[in-house]
């Protein structure tokens, strides 16, 4: 199978079933545009993701370039309220995974947005 150039190399999205993309549709997208096989897809999708939790989990930053930034960081022990009966109830200090968009995915949501009347 004939791989396309990188730069017409492009992922559609508009055939989805859901809105969520799914590690199953991105390992379908390597199967069908890039030639990869279906194991090899699926294996591919899973050790990305894997290397980013486990990054993540211990302690790094990972950066995408021209997607954005992924951070884990410690919230700190609060105070929080049941809102149905007002009752104060402690929130335990946790690990949150923050995610910051890059200046370019910034401006590309900003050119495909749709224009005001």
């Amino acid at each position: 199978m004939t791989q396309p150039p990188n730069d017409a190399l492009e992922l559609t999205v508009d055939s989805l079933e859901t809105s969520a993309l799914t590690k199953a549709q991105l390992a379908e997208m390597l199967f069908e545009q890039i030639g990869l096989n279906k194991r090899e897809s699926k294996d591919m999708v899973d050790a990305f993701f894997d290397l980013i939790s486990a990054q993540l989990i211990a302690g790094d930053d990972v950066k995408l370039s021209g997607f954005g930034n992924f951070q884990m960081r410690v919230k700190a022990p609060r105070p929080g309220r049941n809102p149905r009966t007002g009752e104060l109830i402690p929130i335990a200090a946790r690990r949150v995974v923050t995610f910051h968009a890059s200046q370019k995915l910034k401006d590309q949501l900003q050119d495909d947005a749709p224009s005001a009347p």
